[in-house]
Parts: structure tokens; C-alpha cells; sequence
């Protein structure tokens, strides 16, 4: 026999609907471990059910090394804010990160089947529990495991943990005398998103795709200054400011062109030389990654608020 306090005691430990523990229950006898057992087998299939559903809002998390030779980041997803608020996400995304820096797995799924740091139940597991209880899609979608050697590894952790940057610094430096550098740039990384370290970085195609890109641009101001009535520019003209946007867009893409997001009259590239003056040591960036939450996914037009609203009529 069993009565509400069987029922409440398996909510609680599943987050399964009244109905769904009530009728576990009188399957299982009354026996709440076993109903917890079988609302769990059923709750993956609650959980495939939910798959479906775009996970465009989550949290980042980023763990370094003590030594700074290491570095991990991670982003999971899940369908509202609310959820990337709740402390359990929170918590669970850090251990994901700290499974990725202990662990080193090779790819997602290598990740997925290792244990969660801190427990004893995988990576996979441990998420899919979560969405059971909480009743709300939830995805890891990627990582990032970095290794350095002759230098030193530093990251930037956004407060709303929604942007992260990681970069690494070849030096004969101290990691101590870099630290204050390598902040700087992970905040730089963080602010502006450059797509290159520098232009040694840039491939060909990105430069001829914004070539066309510009070229384009600048023959319908032509079109639209002849439609007015207006003379328009000479073929070589265009091709000077073309290339003057161009030379733009590359400084923007460079982190090491970027001005500096703290002093508008230095540009990255000058502070990093004038550390290494102060230093007499050579530096050299030769790491950077940026992660920002959904960046690529779809998001749902309807917030949180308005689907509550919409269960509720």
C-alpha cells in the first residue's frame, strides 16, 4: 500500500507528474526505489520526446590548470534562461568542465560516456537525469580542450557566464609576469570577437569572399548615385575603396590590429610588443578561442513568460 506521501516523496526525487508516480506506483507495490528505477527508464523516453525542441539559451563554464598548461571550455544548452539560472545546471556545467581538463576526451562522445567529476554516473547520464527532473530539454553541445607548452594558458569568464575567451602566450615570461597581458587580451578576445590572432592567420577565402562582398557594395552606390542623376565613380576609384574597406575589415578580424578596448590610442598588437619591452622577453600569441552561448542556433521567438502563460489558459 502506499499513500500521498509515497506520491510526494516520488515527485520530489524525479520531477515525474502526479498521474505518471501514482500509477508507478501501484506497479511497483508501493515500492518507491523501484518506481523511481522505472519512471527513470521512462523518463529517456520522456527525455527523446524533448529532443526535438531548439536548446538555444545555457551556460559556459571554463577551468584552467593550476600551472595554466591546461585548459578546458564547455557549453551546454537548454531551451529557457530560466533553466541557465537554476543552480543544478550551473553546478553540472562547471563538472563538465572539470571532466574535460581531467579527462582530456577526444570528441563529444567520448566525453559524454566519461564520469562526471565529483560522481559516479557519466557525463550523459547525469544530463539526462537532470532533464527528467527538470522537464526541459537540455544539450551538451561543445567543448574545447587546450594544451601549452613554452608559455602559459589565461581565460576570461563573462559575469552572466554567456562569453568566454581563452589565450595562450609563448613567452620565456613568467606566467605571473603575463597574467595582467594575457587578462587584457582574453577581455579583447571576449569584447571584439576577432576571427584571426593576425593576418598570418587570414586564409585566402576570407579575404575573396569580403572582396566580393565589398565590391558588390560599392557598384550599387554606384547604380544608386547614376539613378539619381549623379555622376558615378570610376572603375579605379572603386577599386581604391575596396581595398581601403577591405584593410578595415582585416583590422577588425585581427586581434592583433584591434584597438585596444582599454586605451583607443594603443592597438593590440603595440601592447603586446610594449610588454615585451618591459619584460626584454618575447611574446607571442599563438592561442585564442572564443566561445559565446547559442551562438548559430535558433532561438524560440516566444519567451518563457508567454509559454507559462500560453500552459496556463
Amino acid at each position: 500500500m502506499f499513500g500521498t506521501k509515497e506520491i510526494k516523496e516520488l515527485r520530489e526525487i524525479t520531477g515525474a507528474g502526479m498521474l505518471d508516480c501514482k500509477k508507478t506506483l501501484e506497479e511497483t507495490g508501493g515500492n518507491v526505489q523501484e518506481a523511481v528505477n522505472l519512471l527513470r527508464e521512462r523518463g529517456l523516453v520522456k527525455v527523446a520526446k524533448k529532443s526535438g525542441r531548439i536548446a538555444a539559451e545555457g551556460l559556459l563554464a571554463m577551468e584552467i590548470s593550476e600551472d595554466g598548461k591546461k585548459a578546458a571550455l564547455v557549453e551546454v544548452n537548454s531551451e529557457t534562461d530560466f533553466v541557465a539560472k537554476n543552480e543544478e545546471f550551473r553546478s553540472y556545467v562547471e563538472k563538465v568542465a572539470a571532466t574535460v581538463l581531467a579527462g582530456e576526451p577526444a570528441d563529444l562522445e567520448a566525453l559524454k560516456a566519461l564520469p562526471l567529476a565529483g560522481g559516479e554516473k557519466s557525463v550523459e547520464d547525469s544530463l539526462n537525469d537532470m532533464i527528467a527532473r527538470i522537464g526541459e530539454n537540455m544539450n551538451l553541445r561543445r567543448f574545447q580542450a587546450e594544451k601549452m607548452e613554452g608559455g602559459y594558458l589565461y581565460g576570461y569568464l563573462h559575469g552572466n557566464s554567456l562569453i568566454a575567451a581563452v589565450v595562450g602566450l609563448k613567452s620565456e615570461a613568467s606566467k605571473e609576469e603575463l597574467a595582467d597581458l594575457g587578462k587584457d587580451l582574453c577581455m579583447q578576445v571576449a569584447s571584439m570577437s576577432p576571427r584571426y590572432i593576425s593576418r598570418d592567420y587570414v586564409d585566402e577565402g576570407f579575404i575573396a569572399s569580403e572582396r566580393e562582398v565589398l565590391l558588390h557594395q560599392a557598384q550599387n552606390e554606384n547604380a544608386e548615385l547614376e539613378a539619381q542623376g549623379k555622376k558615378g565613380r570610376p572603375a579605379n576609384i572603386i577599386e581604391k575603396m575596396v581595398e581601403g574597406r577591405l584593410q578595415k575589415q582585416l583590422q577588425e578580424a585581427c586581434l592583433l590590429e584591434q584597438t585596444f578596448i582599454k586605451d583607443s590610442d594603443l592597438n593590440v598588437g603595440k601592447l603586446v610588443a610594449n610588454r615585451e619591452k618591459e619584460l626584454g622577453k618575447e611574446i607571442e600569441v599563438v592561442t585564442m578561442v572564443r566561445y559565446e552561448v547559442g551562438e548559430g542556433l535558433e532561438k524560440k521567438s516566444e519567451d518563457f513568460a508567454a509559454e507559462v502563460a500560453k500552459q496556463m489558459q
